[in-house]
């Protein structure tokens, strides 16, 4: 056979049939099956629905401004009329098949910086195409310094509610097509309304309808609305249908460590501020320094959500059937604020038909929005920012040259923490507990001198 033997052949034959199998899939091609959009208050987001993966690329036209979207060897198999553009930075989209590709042309009524991406099949959808419009003057992420009526005497405490999920993102989907995106979105409501009504406190929330945020946007929104407490509601989800509970989670130490890490070696290319109002830069410190002021604000920060986590504990408990008899640890991103105390609630296992049908309840989860208000009030009653209208009420309506204080020393505290939480100088709060050294131990009654 002219130095080829049969099995040469044969080895051939089937290598070059795994090569054409191969190079058929790479250059497959595939259809848009739906398009849907997600308006958020600083972006768009477009979400092609795709029958397989694709190759793209976009770029921005002027005069007039259009964003062009180009996907290679696609067709498009829906009819883009249907998507809704009221309020969109988009005036008309429309179509053109250019040989093997497809060309979709957005036309712009407003600025955008875009951004695309690629998602890979996951239990809800198959491949997709994201395209992102950002409006412009939403972009920087830098936190502003506190303003002067965040320093005022007499001002709200602050706490961020963060409802998971949202928008292309339904989180956990349980018996009845319960989403978590929705269980998650009227519980967070529910909490802001109770927050608002209740006087020196102020709920903000990180998503107010159904739209995408990313998890450090997330903590990033906290920030910019320097907010004293972070709380993120969501839902667990299980395969096996029988698993409940509802649970609540702090920071782990591991996660700590890692954020820490993190902090440090971007902290000479970043504006991000620390101490929950902007009042410690990290830019201008060396890395010795740096390193202990994360250190003892990451360290007090863990202190305040233990305590914030065991109160929401024992609240949803008096209703509810817990996971576990205690609050629980990892390493979650939106957990991760160094200068701000954080909780994340599971409220139950959506999975679960039982608890699903709970969590749909309105009765159910105001239950369980008022379980979390409790605990974050007696928290901040307890423990209230020094320039509080708490903090101002508990002086009996007097200023900070007013009455002294007493406070217990908690787990993650320093006598410096302590000092600049309740506004008075170190040497006046050693002064006032005739102290010749700055070490405390957990459980130590300390007064807090008037300023």
């Amino acid at each position: 056979m002219t130095g080829w033997s049969r099995g040469r052949l044969r080895r051939f034959g089937i290598l070059g049939m795994l090569l054409l199998l191969l190079g058929v899939t790479s250059v497959q091609a595939a259809s848009v099956r739906n398009v849907r959009m997600w308006l958020a208050p600083d972006h768009a987001r477009l979400v092609f629905d795709l029958s397989g993966p694709v190759e793209h690329k976009i770029f921005t036209l002027s005069g007039p401004d259009r964003l062009v979207l180009d996907i290679e060897r696609s067709s498009l198999a829906t009819d883009l009329g249907k998507l809704g553009l009221a309020k969109s930075p988009i005036d008309k989209i429309r179509s053109a098949q250019k040989g093997k590709n497809l060309r979709i042309v957005l036309d712009l009524n407003e600025k955008i910086r875009p951004r695309s991406f690629d998602l890979k099949p996951n239990d809800q959808y198959g491949h997709r195409l994201v395209v992102d419009l950002f409006r412009p003057e939403q972009q920087p992420v830098s936190v502003p310094l506190a303003s002067s009526s965040s320093l005022d005497q007499k001002r709200d405490i602050v706490i961020s509610i963060d409802a998971g999920h949202g928008g292309d993102d339904p989180g956990a989907i349980g018996p009845g097509r319960t989403r978590e995106k929705d269980v998650v979105l009227a519980i967070a409501k529910r909490l802001d309304a109770l927050l608002d009504a209740e006087p020196g406190f102020k709920g903000e929330l990180t998503r107010q309808g159904d739209y995408y945020i990313s998890l450090r946007g997330r903590t990033q929104l906290a920030r910019k609305n320097n907010a004293d407490m972070f709380v993120s509601i969501h839902a667990d989800a299980f395969k096996n249908p029988a698993a409940r509970g509802a649970s609540v989670w702090v920071l782990s130490p591991r996660g700590a460590s890692s954020e820490m890490g993190r902090w440090l070696a971007r902290k000479e290319n970043s504006a991000d501020l620390m101490g929950g109002v902007g009042s410690v830069s990290l830019e201008d410190k060396d890395k010795v320094l740096a390193s202990v002021l994360l250190d003892m604000s990451m360290t007090a920060s863990r202190a305040d959500s233990r305590e914030l986590a065991k109160n929401i504990h024992s609240n949803i408990a008096g209703f509810a059937r817990m996971h576990k008899s205690h609050v629980e640890q990892a390493g979650f991103v939106v957990l991760k604020s160094p200068d701000i105390p954080s909780v994340l609630v599971e409220t139950g296992f959506i999975s679960n038909p039982a608890e699903a049908r709970k969590l749909r309840s309105s009765g159910y989860q105001r239950q369980m929005a008022d379980a979390i208000f409790r605990g974050i009030k007696a928290h901040f009653h307890s423990r209230p920012p020094a320039n509080s209208l708490i903090a101002w009420q508990q002086r009996g309506g007097q200023g900070q040259a007013g009455l002294t204080r007493q406070y217990r020393v908690v787990r993650g505290d320093t006598l410096s923490l302590i000092a600049s939480r309740h506004g008075v100088s170190l040497s006046m709060l050693k002064k006032a507990n005739r102290l010749s050294h700055d070490r405390i131990r957990v459980g130590q009654v300390l007064t807090i001198p008037a300023s």
